[in-house]
């Protein structure tokens, strides 16, 4: 099994606003397109223009259709992905030591040389974050585009995730969540950032912001009760979410 560092330099990882995600897939399709190159086996497909096409995403965003009863319907929009986990789970489960969290900058990544495809780190994930992938037979996640943040040859602009760098709203925001004057820590204590499902108990890095206050209370966004998180797995979440909209 592998062992967790005791601390991390950094703590890289994702804010993402509910208030202005769209749904627009934008931040799944840069994400498809980067890691079909650099950093492990490229993200495969099975038959992909046939009546049941299936692929590996280390990015999905989840749309559910609300219909209240005293308002319009609505589309709520809910980005997915690794949260790069302080206690991640993931990492201490792996039999073979292919999971682990770096020291230097806190982003969980797989060694696919050494991953054996047992699932093991997806069972342990109460995110639903991995994916196997059909062609290589090794587990894939989000590496916060580890290929790209580091890489001097790229413009200094463009040294983000892919999904950050290709979001048309600025719904999603990269940094340092360890350091509390970075410009994530301060949009998460400015707009009250919280944990996905905390009760898990496995700190993740990445944040959620909720949706802004309206002028009016008939403004009132639906999406307010994600403030109130007691479900105990990412399907029962959701599903209790949506099932106190008005």
């Amino acid at each position: 099994m592998t062992c967790l560092p005791q601390k991390t330099d950094k703590a890289l990882g994702l804010v993402i606003d509910l208030d202005t995600c769209v749904g627009c897939q934008a931040c799944v399709t840069a994400c498809k397109g980067w890691n079909d190159q650099g950093y492990g086996v490229p993200l495969s497909d099975q038959n992909p223009y046939g009546s049941e096409p299936s692929g590996t995403f280390l990015n999905r965003v989840h749309s559910y259709q609300v219909m209240p009863e005293a308002a319009a319907p609505m589309i709520v929009n809910f980005p997915r992905s690794c949260l790069h986990c302080a206690d991640a789970p993931c990492v201490t489960v792996c039999p073979t030591g292919a999971s682990y969290k770096r020291a230097e900058d806190g982003i969980v990544l797989v060694n696919e040389d050494a991953c054996i495809g047992c699932g093991l780190c997806a069972w342990a994930c109460p995110y639903g974050a991995r994916e196997m992938d059909a062609a290589a037979g090794v587990m894939k996640k989000c590496t916060l585009c580890v290929d790209r943040i580091y890489n001097e040859n790229l413009p200094e602009e463009d040294r983000e995730p892919a999904c950050v760098r290709t979001c048309p709203t600025g719904a999603r925001h990269f940094g340092d969540l360890a350091d509390p004057a970075s410009a994530v820590s301060q949009l998460v204590a400015a707009r009250g950032g919280y944990d996905l499902m905390p009760e898990q108990a496995t700190r993740p890095t990445n944040k959620y912001l909720p949706p802004r206050k309206k002028d009016r209370p008939d403004q009132a966004s639906l999406l307010a009760p994600l403030l109130d998180i007691k479900a105990t797995g990412l399907a029962g979440w959701l599903d209790r979410v949506l099932g106190k909209l008005p």
